[in-house]
């Protein structure tokens, strides 16, 4: 089971591990050991984040969340399998900790007085530069 905090536990049988070959520098150790970590974690039909949090958390997960609302996310940072399987549940725990605090809505506000001066005053000033930018009369 994975605490996110007091209140949410993810069960284990929710996330799904695959073990991959990692790509890049390594030699043999590369070839031969699939250290890198795919976790996957169905959103939509887990029973353990309340359904409120459901629709923030695919909101934060952006790309790596696909049409099924199911989430992958992708460790291949260390050479070792347990280090990638760590690092890959902490970066979901920290993705639901985000997910759970509302964000604080947004109030219209009118623009103040004097902000509406300044952005007249900086009209007037780049309209002078253009006028004088013009062509310039003869006087022969």
């Amino acid at each position: 089971m994975l605490e996110i905090n007091s209140d949410i536990t993810i069960k284990t049988a929710e996330i799904r591990f695959d073990f991959v070959r990692s790509s890049g520098p390594g030699g043999q150790n590369v070839n031969k050991v699939a250290s890198a970590v795919q976790l996957r974690f169905d959103i939509r039909n887990s029973t353990s984040i309340p359904d409120e949090i459901k629709p923030r958390l695919i909101k934060l997960a952006g790309k790596r969340v696909n049409s099924e609302a199911v989430l992958l996310i992708d460790a291949r940072t260390s050479r070792s399998q347990s280090q990638n399987r760590a690092e890959a549940l902490e970066r979901l725990k920290s993705l639901i900790l985000k997910a759970i605090h509302k964000p604080k809505p947004r109030r219209k506000t009118r623009p103040t007085a004097a902000s509406k001066e300044k952005q007249l005053r900086s009209k007037k000033i780049r309209g002078n530069l253009k006028r004088l930018r013009g062509n310039v009369k003869d006087d022969d």
